[in-house]
């Protein structure tokens, strides 16, 4: 992903709540979210070159989620893909972050958010600690540190936090509808200072990006009820934002597809 806000116990329904922009090159393969076939039970979208995911959901509503550091530099030969780190966790977490963190370093820099039904760790190859875990919160993340507050992540938060504050159901087309916002960073606004040439800062300072080779490619909602009920939601965007599809999953406490 590039853009995500997550919510973890701070709703009465809801445990956890995400809603995440994945940005990429529109001529990367990749397949829609769906249930992986055996063994990989796990529900999450595909990239179809490296074949790994950027966010995925297991049977016992584990979660996991990626973002990339925006670093210009190319990776290094042979490093490894930053696609199997959600996977990895989904289907073997219980030892994942003591195996992940002396391989750590030979990853291009990256960003995970890793929650159970007990805990939630933020995990960064670029953090001066690798692991740590959260206490409950509203987070923001973008190709950078937790929190850091680049201009079209506050504004996302603008829009996410009230919802937070509503006892009842939380709209997911307004969670969608948040996601996305067209809306560059304005003069005013300090933007991120990555070495990109401006037009290209300018056009990734939106937090929904429009563009005919690079954009948004889909916007995620994950949304687990404290009872173990769980929603999750695609929105499939091509060139331009043009609308691709949905695919949709709700499940009750105990099910499974």
């Amino acid at each position: 992903m590039c853009l995500l806000v997550l919510a973890w116990r701070v709703h009465p329904r809801y445990e956890l709540v995400v809603a995440a922009n994945r940005d990429e090159f529109h001529e990367r393969p990749t397949a829609a979210m769906a249930k992986w076939p055996a063994p990989d039970d796990i529900i999450a979208g595909r990239d179809l070159r490296a074949g790994g995911t950027w966010l995925g959901v297991d049977r016992h509503r584990r979660f996991g989620v990626v973002t990339n550091f925006r670093e210009l530099q190319r990776a290094a030969p042979g490093a490894p893909s930053r696609g199997n780190l959600v996977p990895g966790y989904l289907l073997n977490p219980d030892s994942y972050l003591k195996d992940l963190e002396p391989a750590a370093q030979a990853y291009s820099g990256f960003s995970l958010l890793l929650a159970d039904r007990k805990s939630l760790w933020y995990v960064s190859n670029r953090s001066p600690q690798f692991a740590q875990a959260l206490p409950p919160g509203i987070y923001g993340l973008s190709n950078e540190l937790l929190d850091t507050p680049w201009p079209k992540l506050q504004r996302v938060r603008r829009g996410f936090d009230p919802l937070l504050s509503q006892p009842g159901e939380i709209s997911k087309e307004a969670l969608l509808a948040i996601l996305a916002d067209p809306t560059q960073a304005g003069v005013a606004e300090r933007m991120p200072e990555s070495g990109l040439p401006p037009e290209w800062e300018q056009l990734l300072s939106s937090p929904f990006i429009s563009n005919r080779d690079y954009g948004t490619r889909c916007s995620t909602l994950v949304m687990v009820e404290t009872s173990g009920a769980v929603s999750l939601t695609e929105r499939r965007f091509g060139p331009q934002g043009s609308l691709l599809g949905d695919t949709k999953f709700t499940l009750g406490p105990d099910e499974w597809p």
